[in-house]
């Protein structure tokens, strides 16, 4: 596996551009805005090519890319990750995207293709604060809660804990979830008491709690509709993973 830190640290400077973050860095210590971002090479194919789950070569291409001594790729947020993503893709096989549909009439598959240098970024409908965090009144129960995003640290021990737990069982993945999005509720940070209060927290709220935090972060406008064969239209969306690089292999 390629590791460029050393050549980072003595100066070297590999080819690179820079990636100007959707997030704007504003959930980020460093708060960078942008980070320097090197392209993809012959070496990566074989990352591309390694029959590993998706998130572990889309983890391995984002610390061996990312060109940056003080910024670790787990404190990325979602849509910085798909900036980077659409980035690399971009410039190394070109920014056209091929899907194959299913035509809801007829039910015969058809190719359709969109630009991915053209994807919008969409306006959050809340802005944070100087910490990077965000504060709601809950529509329910009326309490004040400041929440924080999810980076790539935070997912990794969501799905930790997910993984735990045994087959058959079903893990609380959706309160844990809370437990790590919400930093103080009211005047209390106590862990142990928001523990205890999401247990009883009405489900409206929690529901306002992930849409309000959905809303807010400056997502990528994935969603894209084309119209099938028949004229009947068709809603798809842009994923990412091993296979958003693989067909060009």
């Amino acid at each position: 596996m390629a590791d460029y830190s050393q050549y980072l640290q003595e100066g070297f400077n590999l080819p690179h551009d820079v990636v100007e973050l959707p997030s704007r860095g504003k959930f980020y210590k460093n708060k960078k805005s942008a980070l320097k971002v090197g392209y993809l090479t012959a070496m990566d194919e074989n990352i591309l090519l390694a029959d590993n789950k998706n998130n572990d070569i889309i983890s391995t291409l984002l610390r061996n890319k990312i060109y940056e001594t003080d910024f670790h790729p787990d404190e990325l947020l979602d849509c910085d990750i798909e900036a980077i993503l659409i980035f690399l893709r971009n410039t190394a096989f070109g920014s056209e995207y091929k899907l194959i549909l299913r035509d809801p009439k007829t039910l015969q598959e058809f190719e359709v293709s969109t630009q991915l240098d053209e994807l919008n970024i969409k306006k959050p409908l809340h802005e944070p604060d100087g910490d990077g965090l965000f504060t709601f009144v809950l529509p329910v129960g009326g309490q004040t809660v400041r929440c924080k995003m999810l980076n790539g640290y935070d997912q990794k021990e969501l799905k930790k804990f997910e993984d735990a737990y045994p087959k058959g069982v079903v893990a609380p993945v959706q309160t844990k979830r809370l437990e790590m999005q919400i930093v103080s509720i009211d005047n209390t940070s106590d862990k142990g008491e928001i523990a205890k209060y999401i247990q009883q927290m009405p489900i409206a709220d929690s529901k306002f709690i992930r849409n309000s935090l959905r809303d807010s972060e400056p997502r990528l406008d994935l969603e894209r509709v084309f119209t099938a064969p028949s004229g009947e239209k068709v809603s798809a969306r842009i994923t990412f993973g091993a296979e958003f690089f693989r067909p060009f292999f």
